[in-house]
């Protein structure tokens, strides 16, 4: 698991441990994204404690006990459902197909945890709804571009502290590193990965929401596009969108698989948060150019300007924040309407792209 391999690419585990062991249990089910390996390492440095793994591809089972030798393999989902010391089962099944995981796992009495997009159809959004709200369970999504990154994070603290006034315009740049060759055959299916609006799109509409304080947001625009892989006809390699957030608010993103193979990282991901009173720019992964690594924020407001290294100061709190709410019934990590909007628009913006090839 490197840097330059966004698949596999699982963060540093910045342990803050908000339970004891064995307080808090978990499962691995499903394992068709390499975003599990981050999902859990959040849920670990948090303290929780990993139980089982299942998935019917014995490889991927192989590579998960491999990266966590204390879990045991399960036989099936139904092994894992029947372990009432499971509180949560973490997910990263094919994209169309998490949010049906996810209402089996809810109706067998757990909290569920999934990797993004969560779903891929109004359909599947409206049934995850109604089990949500006929269960009491919690539909958790991993937009890990700003809740496990610590630019992502500190950006989010500084506009809480006023650090840049009213929040007016997000922008993100989301590139990514195709490796066609090491992808398996449902991420080139439009069906089964949702469309790029949906899928690596999902990371920037949930931030656009997150930063400008909004409950909701009018997609403007939204083209896609197959510029460069005609092989892969259903792939979107390239797409933008812009929206109008309910209070008055912009967004606008770009997501594509064009990161060149001279980078030093699989993508150059950056976020323009502009306020009334300040700007804040996130480069995330690395600093192009440099060998300065991850972690820079750039902030400028009426007293100054600053270039902050936030590399291993900040951490990642969503995850105790989320066993804590699985355990207490809150919502301080992320609530459940904010999770399911950003999934929505989405899956919105895809079905409403302009096709520009």
């Amino acid at each position: 698991m490197t840097a330059t391999d966004g698949a596999t690419y699982a963060p540093t585990a910045i342990p803050q441990p908000v339970v004891g062991p064995g307080e808090f249990t978990f499962a691995a089910c499903h394992l068709d994204h390499g975003h599990i390996f981050g999902m859990s390492e959040g849920l670990i440095g948090a303290g929780a404690q990993v139980k089982w793994v299942y998935d019917p591809d014995p490889a991927k089972v192989a590579q998960y006990v491999e990266r966590f030798p204390d879990v045991k393999v399960a036989s099936s989902e139904e092994e894992i459902f029947a372990d009432d010391s499971v509180a949560l089962v973490a997910g990263a099944a094919v994209t169309s197909e998490r949010a049906d995981l996810g209402i089996r796992v809810m109706e067998a009495g757990k909290d569920y945890f999934t990797d993004k997009a969560p779903l891929t159809t109004l359909d599947q959004l409206d049934r995850a709804k109604a089990t949500v709200a006929k269960t009491g369970k919690k539909f958790a999504v991993y937009y890990s571009e700003r809740i496990h990154v610590e630019t992502a994070v500190y950006a989010g603290q500084l506009i809480e502290q006023g650090a840049i006034g009213r929040v007016v315009q997000v922008i993100g740049l989301g590139p990514h590193r195709l490796r066609a060759e090491t992808r398996p055959e449902w991420f080139f299916i439009k069906d089964k990965y949702g469309g790029i609006l949906c899928d690596i799109g999902s990371h920037n509409i949930e931030q656009i929401l997150y930063y400008t304080g909004a409950a909701d947001a009018r997609i403007v625009n939204a083209s896609i596009a197959n510029y460069a892989n005609p092989e892969h006809p259903q792939l979107d390699d390239f797409g933008d969108c812009s929206l109008v957030c309910d209070n008055g608010a912009t967004g606008y993103f770009r997501v594509d698989w064009f990161t060149p193979d001279g980078l030093q990282g699989w993508g150059d991901g950056r976020t323009f948060i502009l306020g009334t009173e300040g700007y804040i720019e996130q480069r995330k992964y690395f600093n192009v150019g440099t060998d300065e690594g991850p972690g820079h924020v750039f902030l400028a407001n009426g007293e100054g300007e600053w270039h902050i290294n936030v590399h291993g100061r900040v951490g990642y709190p969503y995850f105790g924040e989320l066993i804590l709410d699985c355990i207490n019934r809150t919502e301080s990590a992320m609530t459940q309407a904010h999770a399911f909007k950003a999934a929505e628009l989405s899956v919105r913006a895809e079905m409403g792209a302009r096709v520009l090839t």
